[in-house]
């Protein structure tokens, strides 16, 4: 009788499906940071709630197989993460179940939601906003190549926020009296493909454009950069962490955490319209001194006081 009446007390729990377009050993850290966001509200997985994975493995086209899975299921909340297309293949399958995102795409100009303030609609979340800091990556650049350098940019063509970053990256880079070649990679071989090439044009200087394949494929990059004795800036600290030069960006597991708590809020009654779309709180500076002594960098000063954490 037992597993009768356990089966039954979880049968009753509402669930949460999570929808992610990377996979589950990538996404460790953040999935711990969004239980703690619906422990700060009172859930605590099999206790009064159950949480349904699907990781996509950058596979973005079962997304809408899995999307569709849990409508099917009627789960209570769907959380879309880690990639536009997740979202996207969400919010196509439901126009009733309340979806949460964590996104690092203007989810306005998606056509996610309405606004900001008043998303309206089954869909709210938290909005990276890691688009728009290209610039200020490249200002970090600028700190450690001479003028007129060339620099180079990794860019994913599949993600819909890719002409928005080349284009600002481009118009900051000859502010700053740089050229920017813009190199594209979508796959693995493609990767080393632009590597390749960067080898071949001349760059000394790499930006990483933001995206969830990159991120996913970072150990892989990083190690690129480092055989090419490139100066690179990536999007976020997991990269520093895996031995990157230096990142700047929005804490990604403070995002998924705020994701938590808003899941949970829906659970208790709120509505995902009513919510306002969640802007990053905190931007992490982050330097890897080890990786500049192997490149034989020397830190500028001025670099060493913006850091926010230093990984020796």
């Amino acid at each position: 009788m037992w597993p009768l009446a356990a089966w039954a007390q979880q049968s009753a729990m509402p669930v949460i499906g999570f929808l992610s377009g990377r996979s589950f050993d990538d996404s460790r850290k953040v999935v711990e940071a969004f239980y703690n966001g619906l422990r700060d509200v009172g859930f605590v997985e099999g206790q009064n709630v159950a949480v349904d994975f699907r990781w996509a493995d950058s596979q973005y086209a079962r997304l809408p197989e899995f999307a569709a899975e849990f409508v099917q299921r009627r789960v209570t909340v769907i959380v879309a993460v880690a990639a536009v297309q997740a979202i996207r293949a969400a919010k196509t399958a439901t126009s009733t179940i309340p979806i949460v995102f964590v996104t690092a795409d203007d989810p306005v100009k998606l056509g996610l939601v309405a606004s900001l303030n008043r998303p309206g609609g089954n869909v709210t979340g938290a909005y990276l906003e890691n688009i728009g800091l290209g610039p200020k990556r490249l200002a970090l650049l600028n700190e450690f190549v001479a003028k007129g350098s060339v620099l180079a940019m990794l860019v994913n063509p599949t993600n819909p926020a890719t002409e928005a970053q080349a284009k600002d990256a481009q118009a900051a880079a000859r502010t700053l009296g740089h050229d920017l070649q813009i190199l594209s990679a979508s796959t693995i071989s493609e990767i080393d493909g632009a590597f390749e090439q960067l080898a071949r044009g001349g760059a000394n200087a790499l930006l990483v454009g933001s995206d969830p394949f990159f991120n996913s494929r970072r150990e892989r990059i990083v190690a690129l950069s480092a055989r090419n004795n490139l100066v690179t800036c990536y999007y976020v600290r997991e990269f520093a962490e895996a031995g990157g030069l230096m990142s700047y960006g929005p804490s990604i597991a403070e995002s998924y955490r705020r994701a938590g708590i808003y899941a949970g809020r829906i659970l208790k009654g709120e509505k995902p319209g009513d919510l306002p779309v969640l802007m990053p709180t905190k931007f992490e500076f982050v330097i890897n001194v080890k990786t500049a002594k192997a490149l034989g960098l020397e830190i500028p000063a001025t670099v060493m006081a913006l850091s926010d954490d230093v990984i020796e």
